[in-house]
């Protein structure tokens, strides 16, 4: 099967099931070389399975593509030596040392020169003073560092990572993704699963997947635009009242707090103006914002809800 030379993952109506449930449901994606990847959607979207398709752990029972220019369903074997996959539980060694755990690695996928490479990648990820701390004794952002280096230690040309920043304090993270994107400079591609809105900004483009359904993909403003959601954002006293009197009204698709504020969305602009119009007080200040990646991810899952549920 041939596949676009810039294409890194190149797949066609990939489907999964799952006790006569369609887990994930015909889903089309293509990620180029070089490409930060942001998979989106809710827990139990579909998103986890979907990777391990990608990465040759389970098979699509219909579909068809490409990884790393190797048949997702007959080249299991070759994807699997060319992919890093970082799950979202810490699953190395915790009786081990960060050194030991990364020489573990080496010896599974035969890493020439193992010692020279296990050292330079401890340097990398900035362990190598932490090198004999076992690894049940780090934090999540060190254990974080560890599973990282241990995915890269026999130079993949895909990382596969499903949501890796989960409970890793705002530093760790920051750092994480300064790392991510030199990767991805050098030409390594990352698909990357994750719930944080700051992080799916950063990611070149992305895909949003709900009940096994991709519902939108492209950069963050193609996504925000192909939307078509007008937000409201209203500040003042006793603003929690508001938002009960705005969600059963036409033209209302979702209130949602932001802090000491209330976002008042919808995609018929000028019934939601008239539906603002009907509880709008002096002592309230409304502005109209732009309609955030939150509040586009917002709707999205509510429409899936209704949709698919």
């Amino acid at each position: 099967m041939s596949s676009s030379p810039e294409h890194v993952i190149d797949v066609t109506g990939v489907t999964k099931t799952f006790s006569g449930r369609k887990v994930v449901d015909a889903i089309d994606l293509q990620v180029t070389r070089g490409e930060i990847y942001g998979f989106l959607g809710p827990n139990g979207s579909g998103k986890t399975t979907f990777i391990r398709m990608l990465c040759g752990l389970l098979t699509p029972d219909a579909g068809s593509g490409t990884c790393l220019g190797h048949d997702v369903r007959t080249g299991q074997r070759a994807i699997k030596r060319e992919v890093g996959y970082m799950t979202q539980k810490f699953s190395y060694y915790e009786d081990l040392t960060i050194r030991e755990n990364l020489d573990f690695v080496a010896r599974i996928y035969d890493v020439p020169d193992r010692a020279a490479t296990v050292e330079k990648s401890l340097e990398r990820l900035g362990l190598q003073h932490r090198r004999h701390q076992l690894a049940g004794q780090l934090s999540g952002g060190w254990k974080q560092r560890l599973a990282l280096a241990a995915c890269l230690i026999h130079q993949p040309r895909l990382l596969l990572l499903d949501e890796p920043t989960a409970g890793v304090d705002p530093k760790a993270r920051r750092d994480f993704w300064e790392e991510l994107h030199r990767l991805a400079a050098e030409g390594l591609t990352v698909l990357i699963t994750t719930h944080y809105m700051d992080e799916a900004e950063r990611c070149h483009r992305l895909a949003y997947i709900a009940y096994g359904r991709l519902l939108a993909r492209g950069t963050v403003s193609e996504v925000v635009a192909t939307a078509r959601l007008t937000t409201w954002s209203v500040t003042g006293p006793e603003i929690r009242g508001i938002a009960e009197r705005l969600r059963d009204r036409a033209g209302v698709d979702q209130v949602v707090p932001f802090g000491t504020s209330l976002h008042v969305s919808g995609h018929d602009a000028a019934q939601l103006e008239l539906a603002i119009a009907a509880v709008r007080e002096p002592r309230h200040e409304w502005v109209r914002i732009n309609s955030g990646l939150e509040d586009v991810f917002i709707s999205l899952m509510d429409q899936a809800k209704d949709n698919f549920s």
